[in-house]
């Protein structure tokens, strides 16, 4: 078994892992990814849920009879996660982007989510994130991606993301557009200076 990895992506957060799950919990899933909720499989299919935090959205997801492999890198998160959202449905996995090494070539999804994950990766490292995704997609498979741009919150690590750039990746790998919603305010309160966007694409 391999080690524990090291992300620089995740300093900051083990520290503050009782504000992370507040805030987490603070905001309804489907407020929260509405513009995505018509674009997730109606049927079970295989998720793979990237930066799961907590496990609250796997957790929605496998409500809706999906399997889903929760990726997260913070041990603190993982093991709330396992005790407040408790599915046969859900797998854990240590692991982050961009490598996501610990998937082999034979793990494949119909459906990938990295919420608020790419702002933690510069932007080589961001189009090498996009580059792996799209491998680990199934033909006809969905990947939806929410683009955080604005001050450093609980994680310190961080850089700008830029839609146009995920997007010129994104079809370079083969992912058709399928949504683009930018300048979206933050949900949470007082965070007038962070904007997201929104990204959906199909292989």
């Amino acid at each position: 078994m391999k080690n524990q990895i090291q992300v620089k992506g995740n300093q900051g957060y083990a520290e503050a892992t009782q504000k992370f799950i507040d805030a987490t919990i603070a905001i309804c899933f489907f407020d929260l990814h509405r513009d995505f909720i018509k674009l997730i499989p109606k049927s079970p299919c295989r998720i793979l849920d990237i930066g799961a935090g907590i496990g609250r959205d796997s957790w929605e997801f496998s409500k809706m009879g999906h399997s889903i492999l929760a990726v997260e890198p913070t041990k603190e998160y993982r093991k709330a996660g396992k005790k407040m959202f408790l599915s046969e449905n859900i797998e854990w996995l240590d692991d982050a982007l961009p490598k996501l090494e610990k998937l082999g070539k034979e793990s494949h999804f119909d459906f990938i989510i990295a919420s608020a994950v790419l702002h933690h990766l510069d932007t080589a490292e961001q189009h090498s994130a996009i580059k792996r995704i799209s491998e680990l997609l199934n033909n006809n498979g969905i990947f939806v991606v929410s683009l955080r741009n604005g001050l450093a919150g609980i994680g310190t690590h961080v850089f700008p993301t830029d839609s146009c750039k995920i997007i010129k990746s994104a079809e370079s790998c083969g992912l058709k557009t399928l949504l683009v919603i930018d300048n979206q305010p933050s949900l949470m309160k007082n965070k007038e200076n962070v904007n997201w966007s929104r990204l959906a694409f199909r292989k």
